[in-house]
């Protein structure tokens, strides 16, 4: 498989140290959420790429050590090259190729660490950096539970427009305090209108109820006992958050998942393509997808009264801000497959995408509806990872 040639050769650098470093494509730089991502294929590969183990198991230790350096990053570099995103106003340092906070970028490396444990049994991964890079997430996402008054993250970028910056000089829209944890952007790097990202919450959520069971396999040393507590706790008061200001009454569909809210009334009714999306909240491991709740929310996403669905003769599925108009992601397109039981879905999800290509031989960032020759990033292996993830699905292999 050419993916897994271009992942564990093309995009990626071993460090000194020992580690992986992997950059998300055409941007020569490694994101904590594109990483795990592009990694996820290859864990299902087994005997098949006896390699793969160890490459994933290298590439998480970096991203946990990328965590202890700062929690609020969502992209690094190499090293200390100050490459990136440098005029923004944000406490940047010379790794950091980019500093938006994002609830996701750091779901999404414990999630690798316990689906690597559960794949291969190895708890060697549980060790010292895990532990301090647990603590370093606990701390941040209960300082984000009041941002307003706690936080000292703040963010601006100029001539950003709002997609690229945080209002009141960098401290975000005003927010209440709910038991969620929040989030200046969005897993598509767009800042938040309302900064509770629920399906990121939702991903929260599940990562925080896998750490006392990893506690039980691999327990944490001394000076991080109170983990496993904090984490329950975390768990229950975001759940708590979610249950009272994160579900719509819809009166067509009934009670739905909103995508964002800000504790004090504000609701943003749609689906963005990147995952954590409410699309994906099965495939992450939240809800079953026969939950009502998720069949209701999934009715609204996947219909125009998202204002990011789209149709045209070409494909159909969720777009983004981030993309133009009328230009819908093959992430979505796969995890709306992927969340589907039918697996004649899944084929025809499949030949779609092969379709979709532009004339050229890569799955990309998104494409219109219309004319698939017009699409956006030249190389994205996070959509060539997701792609993989449906092919592997539909061959039968374990997820």
């Amino acid at each position: 498989m050419r993916f897994t040639a271009e992942t564990m050769n093309r995009a990626a650098r071993r460090m000194a140290d020992g580690t992986m470093y992997l950059v998300t494509g055409d941007i020569p730089a490694m994101w904590l959420r594109d990483s795990t991502t592009q990694v996820l294929p290859l864990l299902r590969l087994g005997v098949y790429c006896p390699a793969a183990e160890e490459f994933v198991a290298d590439v998480l230790r970096r991203q946990l050590a990328f965590i202890t350096l700062d929690p609020y990053a969502n992209a690094f570099n190499a090293g200390p090259t100050g490459a990136g995103h440098h005029r923004d106003e944000t406490a940047m340092t010379p790794h950091i190729w980019e500093r938006k906070y994002e609830v996701d970028s750091l779901c999404h490396p414990l999630h690798l660490a316990e689906r690597f444990w559960r794949r291969t049994g190895r708890t060697d991964v549980f060790d010292a950096l895990y532990w301090r890079a647990v603590h370093r997430v606990l701390d941040t996402w209960e300082t984000e539970q009041d941002h307003e008054a706690r936080s000292t993250y703040r963010f601006r970028r100029r001539f950003a427009g709002r997609r690229g910056t945080l209002p009141r000089h960098g401290l975000g829209a005003p927010v209440a305090v709910t038991g969620m944890t929040w989030s200046g952007f969005r897993p598509s790097d767009d800042a938040c209108v309302h900064s509770y990202n629920v399906p990121g919450n939702m991903f929260a959520d599940v990562v925080l109820r896998g750490i006392p069971e990893i506690a039980e396999a691999a327990p944490p040393p001394p000076r991080h006992q109170d983990l496993v507590h904090r984490a329950t706790q975390l768990h229950l008061a975001i759940d708590q958050g979610v249950r009272e200001h994160a579900i719509v009454a819809d009166p067509v569909l009934g009670p739905r998942w909103a995508y964002e809210v800000d504790g004090r009334g504000g609701v943003l009714e749609i689906d963005d393509a990147n995952v954590p999306s409410l699309l994906s909240l099965p495939r992450l491991g939240y809800c079953r997808p026969d939950d009502p709740l998720y069949v209701a929310t999934r009715r609204f996403i996947l219909s125009t009264r998202n204002p990011y669905f789209y149709s045209g003769s070409a494909a159909a599925g969720i777009g983004s801000p981030h993309t133009p108009p009328h230009h819908v992601w093959p992430i979505a397109i796969a995890m709306a497959a992927l969340t589907d039981p039918n697996s004649d879905a899944k084929r025809a999800t499949i030949r779609t995408l092969l379709d979709t290509r532009g004339g050229t031989d890569r799955i990309h960032e998104s494409f219109h509806v219309d004319k698939p020759q017009k699409w956006t990033r030249k190389w994205f292996s996070w959509a060539e990872a997701t792609f993989c993830e449906l092919v592997l699905d539909y061959c039968g292999f374990e997820p």
